[in-house]
């Protein structure tokens, strides 16, 4: 069984489709409820809406998912009868066999509620239409191949040491820089700077990489806690101009379900002319944490700096995969 737990949960939605050939006098008896054992079509909704619930039990590495909805619709032709499904669900993962479940039970329900007088009943296929709600649908791994990111660790202990030895003992930095290669930013593009708490420098580098080398990203990490030295906050609150405090909050919310403590963290997120600004917890795990709950989605905010307006409503994935009797 996969582990998602560090997934954020998105809404979920797939639709299937599963086609049951007939006699043309078996589907007069649907049509007309002459069937003996009842009204096929009602029991087979009843049966699909079941097993989209029960999904998980079923097929042994699907996940328990809490499904929010699931529709089922038939389109009948004089010898066939298509059983359309559609599920929905807010989640961490996908939902497309609970809809594939769904739409091959009311296919099996029909099928075993006919078999006795239509010898020539056949499940012709089971088909994924479509599906959305994933990462990728928020944002693409192309479009973060030319943005540059300025990465900024605040660490005294890490600045003592030579440039080499920086390098080898710095994790959260090089946290952030794994997960912006893993969303497609190139490595050329992203430069990473390890500075004492210091804000003078850490304004310095903010400035230089915004107003002069234009940089679409900065994240910092460290300087986030109360500490005397912790002065990260302060001077962030000075250089953004359009603060983003729905960036802290989805932060700050994934990192407290894992770790009560992430309460504690005093982070901020902005936009400076056309850079993101965004700071980060100074521990590893506080780090991987928050990219996963603020990256990729966080970055649409580069496109409404540069005036594109919103997508209307998310894309949907379509797919032509089909699993045949």
């Amino acid at each position: 069984m996969k582990d998602v737990s560090d997934k954020i949960s998105t809404q979920r939605v797939a639709e299937a489709k599963a086609t049951l050939r007939l006699s043309p006098s078996t589907v007069f008896k649907i049509k007309n409820l002459t069937v003996p054992k009842g009204n096929v079509l009602e029991v087979a909704r009843v049966a699909a809406i079941q097993a989209a619930k029960n999904t998980h039990q079923i097929i042994p590495f699907c996940h328990p998912i809490p499904v929010d909805f699931v529709s089922v619709e038939y389109d009948i032709d004089e010898d066939c009868v298509c059983v359309r499904t559609k599920v929905k669900a807010i989640y961490k993962t996908g939902v497309e066999m609970e809809a594939l479940t769904s739409a091959s039970v009311a296919v099996l329900t029909i099928y075993d509620m006919v078999k006795m007088f239509d010898e020539l009943a056949e499940i012709e296929g089971i088909t994924l239409l479509s599906k959305s709600g994933g990462k990728s649908d928020f944002y693409k791994k192309n479009k973060c191949a030319n943005l540059k990111a300025c990465v900024i660790v605040l660490s005294d202990s890490l600045s003592q040491l030579s440039e080499n030895e920086r390098l080898t003992e710095d994790k959260s930095g090089k946290a952030i820089v794994e997960h912006l290669l893993s969303i497609g930013f190139a490595n050329e593009n992203i430069n990473l700077h390890i500075i004492p708490d210091d804000e003078s420098e850490l304004t310095a580098i903010i400035l230089k990489a915004s107003d002069q080398n234009a940089s679409d990203l900065i994240v910092t990490t460290g300087g986030t806690g109360v500490s005397p030295q912790d002065k990260t906050f302060e001077c962030l609150q000075s250089l953004i101009e359009k603060p983003l405090p729905g960036v802290v909050e989805a932060i700050r919310t994934y990192g407290q379900e894992r770790n009560p403590l992430a309460m504690l963290s005093r982070q901020a997120a902005g936009t400076r002319g056309k850079s993101l600004i965004v700071s980060l917890p100074g521990s590893t795990s506080g780090v991987k944490d928050a990219m996963i709950a603020a990256f990729p989605h966080v970055l649409h905010s580069l496109e409404m700096l540069q005036g594109k307006k919103h997508v209307s409503e998310k894309p949907k994935r379509s797919t032509t995969s089909a699993a045949n009797k």
